[in-house]
């Protein structure tokens, strides 16, 4: 923030967006739950409930979420939600044309192939598919009849064809103005910015991980990360990790850099995601099963991982068909395609969250060693 106008607004958003949270409730609970104790007195009640919500880890978990906010993009409460998540118009213009016509790809393969779009899956798949949830790798479907939605040229076409309408290119007009077929004006730091932000990954800089051998102080450095890990500080673990993690802690420190929390909600959550997947079958999940098929499958890296990758992507994906579908379809979507299975959670969609998703919604953390 670079004056005092905009900390009000911040700070009055950060906490509207807490108040909702589930971290507020518990701390609600907590705190009318120590009134009971001898230790809180009467005329020092606020001074002791802080006291209290401090020693019992309270306190470090609120630090955590007000830190995990802020490194979220700061923006005005009345923001609509289509510019949070792009702010230029025309790169909205031009997602919006790419999804209609992936859109129209999905829709005339519903039709060539006469696979609907969702239905509910029979009692006998449900079962079968529950049963087989932890080792879907293992499955052989047929699916040499569902083609790309898009080739890589389309969207490559599409990405040149971007053009700010802002931006006037002959003012500047270089050689470096025809160095790429993709013509976006964005800033983006320079060399002299890029040493200065990530100055821990210099080379006279030793990383945890990496340069073990040459590191003089890895026992103390050790003992520094997993006081990090004790004292569960997002902030420190984030500040930590740039000069590398240790192996053993990787899982840990990840977890606690993104705020990533095992809760009871949290698995519950995740298995009524998984319950919508059960019931119901989309034509997507194809296109994703085969997509994972040809491409963790057959990687030295990631193929043990690709139970796990089925898992995440199917509970975590974002739907792809707009409102428009739940009113020319006739068979409403609303009743069979349950808006809980599409609810992202926090963990993120690419390989790294999902893994990470994998780490903290498994209870026996048996994906530990990946980190």
């Amino acid at each position: 923030m670079e004056d005092g106008t905009d900390l009000s607004p911040s700070i009055a958003q950060i906490v509207q967006r807490l108040r909702g949270s589930h971290l507020h409730s518990q701390l609600e609970r907590q705190a009318k739950d120590c009134l009971h104790r001898p230790e809180i007195k009467l005329e020092s009640l606020k001074e002791d409930v802080r006291a209290f919500l401090k020693a019992s880890g309270w306190e470090k978990r609120l630090q955590n979420a007000v830190y995990r906010e802020l490194q979220l993009p700061q923006c005005h409460p009345t923001t609509p939600a289509e510019h949070l998540k792009e702010p230029l118009a025309y790169m909205r213009r031009a997602q919006a044309s790419w999804e209609k016509r992936v859109l129209k790809s999905l829709n005339s393969m519903s039709t060539e192939l006469g696979v609907p779009l969702a239905r509910m899956r029979p009692a006998g798949e449900q079962k079968d598919l529950a049963n087989k949830w932890n080792e879907m790798g293992t499955d052989e479907p047929d699916l040499s009849r569902f083609r790309p939605v898009y080739a890589p040229k389309d969207f490559l076409e599409v990405l040149i064809s971007l053009r700010n309408p802002n931006h006037d290119s002959s003012e500047d007009m270089t050689v470096k103005s025809h160095w790429g077929l993709i013509q976006v004006p964005l800033n983006v730091r320079d060399i002299p910015q890029l040493r200065q932000a990530y100055s821990e990954l210099n080379l006279n800089n030793g990383q945890l991980g990496i340069d073990d051998h040459a590191c003089v102080a890895l026992h103390t450095c050790m003992c520094l990360h997993a006081s990090v890990v004790v004292e569960q500080d997002s902030a420190a673990a984030q500040q930590y990790s740039r000069r590398g993690c240790p192996t053993g802690l990787r899982s840990d420190l990840w977890a606690l850099t993104l705020n990533s929390t095992n809760q009871p909600q949290d698995v519950m959550h995740y298995e009524q995601l998984k319950a919508g997947v059960i019931q119901h079958d989309l034509l997507v999940d194809y296109l994703i099963y085969k997509d994972v098929k040809l491409t963790a499958s057959n990687d030295d890296y990631y193929f043990v991982f690709e139970d796990f990758l089925y898992q995440q992507s199917f509970t975590t994906k974002p739907p792809l068909l707009p409102p428009m579908f739940y009113q020319i379809s006739a068979r409403p979507f609303s009743k069979i395609w349950p808006a809980e299975r599409f609810r992202l959670n926090d963990t993120g969609c690419t390989i790294a969250f999902i893994f990470i998703c994998c780490l903290t919604l498994s209870p026996n953390k048996e994906m530990a060693w990946c980190y």
